[in-house]
């Protein structure tokens, strides 16, 4: 059997302070996060280039910072600073020794056993492992997509700029209703249901008028790390305008390309929004040449923009 494979992976976590062989980290039944959902977590890619035999992981720091910021929100103290979270993840994977692009998922959470839906006064810590991840969305053909019945959390309800476990069953909501209706994606309206906000787990870009549009970040998003990679990609190397304001669902329609981005989505295309076709229903040009950028960049291929990946070694 071949050394990375499916079953062999993941041999291990960071788990109560350690890395120990993941068969071996287990959480109480009991736990607060997993009755409540107190915890939040991140979602980081690690890209494999073949051709160098090397591992990249993109903009690692921008996804730990963004880490504890959600836990200020959540009131939950991680006891490691970024570069020693940063040189776990690389542990880990070192030990892991893929061959293929891989996810890492860094979770802190509410660890204590007390009955209670609060955010004090309770145990607390962090695990992380990783994952081989290839595709989440197809990126080769354009999706089918719909505008979701169920409206993205606000703000002042259980803050989406923050990754809080228990607010994407929002997200999964929305996930199911568009499979069941036989689309592969949702796009959320922002909580007040007038204005366009994301898509169920990612960021959502039109293209009009050779412009780059995309929702604010009051509009109940998550300020996408990715997301802001396509900013800056679209500006300094296509010389794009990128326009941040409220889009409204019909403009969603009349769109000439439209695509989600994410570190689960990276850059997809979108095909049809509620029957609706985007374009001529294939990838559009810019949309084409964005997604060509954007891979070129995570596996290190452009040095302008080396800083954004930490090789594994």
């Amino acid at each position: 059997m071949k050394e990375n494979s499916n079953m062999e992976h993941p041999k291990y976590a960071f788990f109560k302070g350690e890395i120990i062989p993941i068969s071996e980290a287990k959480v109480d039944i009991r736990t607060n996060a997993l009755q409540y959902g107190t915890a939040v977590f991140e979602g980081i890619r690690c890209y494999w280039a073949s051709d160098k035999k090397k591992n990249y992981v993109f903009r690692i720091k921008s996804h730990y910072e963004r880490l504890l910021d959600s836990a200020k929100i959540m009131m939950i103290d991680i006891k490691y600073s970024i570069d020693e979270l940063c040189s776990i993840t690389l542990e880990l994977l070192k030990k892991e020794a893929y061959e293929e692009d891989s996810y890492i998922r860094p979770y802190a959470y509410n660890s204590g056993l007390n009955i209670g839906p609060k955010l004090i006064h309770n145990e607390q810590d962090l695990f992380i492992y990783t994952i081989q991840l290839g595709e989440y969305l197809n990126l080769s053909k354009p999706i089918n997509v719909c505008v979701s019945s169920w409206t993205r959390i606000p703000d002042n309800c259980m803050p989406p700029r923050a990754k809080i476990a228990g607010s994407y069953v929002n997200a999964a909501l929305q996930k199911t209703e568009a499979l069941l209706g036989g689309y592969e994606e949702a796009i959320t309206l922002s909580s007040d249901g007038q204005h366009v906000s994301e898509g169920s787990a990612m960021n959502l870009f039109m293209v009009k008028n050779e412009k780059l549009v995309t929702p604010p970040t009051y509009n109940d998003i998550l300020e996408g790390i990715t997301r802001n990679t396509v900013i800056e990609l679209a500006k300094n190397e296509l010389n794009l305008d990128v326009i941040e304001r409220q889009i409204d669902r019909t403009e969603l329609y009349t769109a000439d390309e439209l695509f989600f981005c994410g570190t689960g989505a990276q850059v997809s295309p979108i095909g049809s929004v509620d029957g609706r076709i985007i374009g001529n229903g294939e990838m559009g040009s810019l949309t084409k040449k964005i997604q060509d950028i954007y891979f070129k960049v995570v596996k290190n291929e452009l040095k302008k923009y080396s800083q954004w990946c930490t090789e594994v070694k």
